[in-house]
């Protein structure tokens, strides 16, 4: 008998450390040791950049802070792009991504998304010296692209004569390239594409989107708690007035926010 109750107090134990151990997930991780590991892309502004002290800055970089100071940890910034972004999130590199990722079916084979806390378009850039007045305009054209983008599966798709220029980081190469006139035109998400013409008076967009992408945290698979408590973050930056309050400061008091639902 003796035996047999020591064989279910060791049962028992194990039991609680098993469960103790499921429940320790990501969010217990990062409280422990102090500090998030994000990755944003530090390329173009507004979204993300180094300023004059070389210090992350931008759009999702503010949304990045506020998430660490959500948690009351450390922000650890990497920057990131293209498909580094999904690997490194894969490879526990990282424990989340603010990285002006648009959330696709494709990606989310890989990644698991956060509600949505930006939307954007995919548009045209192009030198105002070309004739590009409709994206057939594009065909014959050096247009740059982003590696492994949704830029690029679109003009792959939509305007196969179109010669692409890659660029694995499109800010700031390919915003590089289009401010030298080395390429005729690009694509990008329109947060920077915008920004990127309003502040170059050689360069014009054409009109409209061709997309509407939510823009969302990006985290690894596998631990649905994780996710949960992302989706509620966002869900408090939406309705608290942040977002609003956000987008004005980098975009300019009469921009006008994407509208996003602020539900998880």
């Amino acid at each position: 008998m003796k035996f047999k109750a020591l064989v279910a107090t060791i049962l028992a134990s194990a039991l609680a450390i098993s469960s103790t151990s499921a429940f320790a997930g990501k969010l217990e991780d990062i409280r422990e040791r102090g500090y998030i590991k994000i990755g944003v892309s530090l390329g173009g502004e507004p979204i993300g950049f180094r300023d004059q002290k070389n210090n992350p800055a931008g759009y999702d970089v503010d949304l990045a802070k506020r998430l660490a100071e959500k948690l009351g940890v450390e922000a650890r910034f990497t920057d990131v792009h293209g498909d580094a972004r999904v690997s490194m999130l894969f490879s526990d590199q990282l424990d989340a991504v603010i990285g002006n990722m648009s959330a696709t079916l494709e990606r989310a084979k890989s990644v698991n998304f956060s509600i949505p806390y930006a939307r954007a378009g995919l548009r045209i850039v192009h030198q105002k010296d070309q004739d590009i007045n409709s994206l057939q305009d594009l065909a014959g054209k050096r247009v740059v692209v982003g590696r492994g983008s949704t830029g690029e599966a679109f003009l792959k798709r939509e305007v196969p004569e179109a010669e692409l220029v890659y660029t694995d980081n499109f800010a700031p190469d390919g915003v590089l390239l289009l401010r030298q006139g080395r390429v005729d035109a690009g694509i990008e998400d329109s947060s920077l594409i915008d920004y990127l013409a309003t502040n170059n008076p050689n360069l014009v967009t054409l009109p409209g989107l061709h997309s509407n992408d939510p823009i969302a945290i990006g985290v690894r698979k596998g631990d649905a708690e994780y996710l949960r408590w992302m989706d509620m973050f966002v869900s408090d930056y939406i309705n608290s007035g942040a977002y609003e309050a956000s987008y004005h400061k980098w975009w300019g008091a009469d921009a006008n926010p994407p509208k996003l639902a602020g539900t998880w």
